[in-house]
């Protein structure tokens, strides 16, 4: 069972997990490659990467934006949805060829909710937009 699935309170259900784009793994690939001229030594470093973004979560409810990280210690950025104000995009010009980019989540109050490196940012802003300002 995944964090999100586990913090959530009564009447709160998953609207929307949304998933690390390919390029996020490629700091992973990268030390794998360099593993032959380093003899093996750089494989540690990969794995670290590999087991960062496993354990990140990214993701709606009907209630709030949560994204969690971390693999033995925890860290949580949660936004609950009356609080948002703006959701915003930032992609460059790779990130607008490949389907990637930022979508930073701006409420009342001191911090931000920022998915990095996220899949598809123009339809997680929709998704966010539609459960938190609901038609009707």
């Amino acid at each position: 069972m995944t964090y999100i699935e586990e913090s959530l309170s009564a009447g709160e259900k998953v609207e929307a997990l949304f998933p690390l784009h390919w390029f996020a793994r490629l700091p992973m690939i990268l030390w794998i490659v360099l593993a032959i001229p380093t003899l093996g030594i750089t494989l540690l470093l990969a794995l670290y990467e590999y087991l960062k973004l496993k354990h990140m979560e990214q993701g709606v409810t009907n209630k709030r934006v949560i994204l969690k990280r971390g693999i033995i210690s925890r860290k949580t950025d949660e936004m609950k949805l009356q609080s948002i104000e703006t959701v915003e995009i930032d992609q460059g010009i790779g990130g607008r060829m490949f389907g990637y980019g930022t979508v930073k989540i701006t409420g009342r109050g001191i911090s931000d909710v920022i998915f990095k490196a996220i899949d598809d940012p123009m339809t997680v802003k929709r998704q966010i937009e539609s459960v938190s300002n609901p038609v009707g």
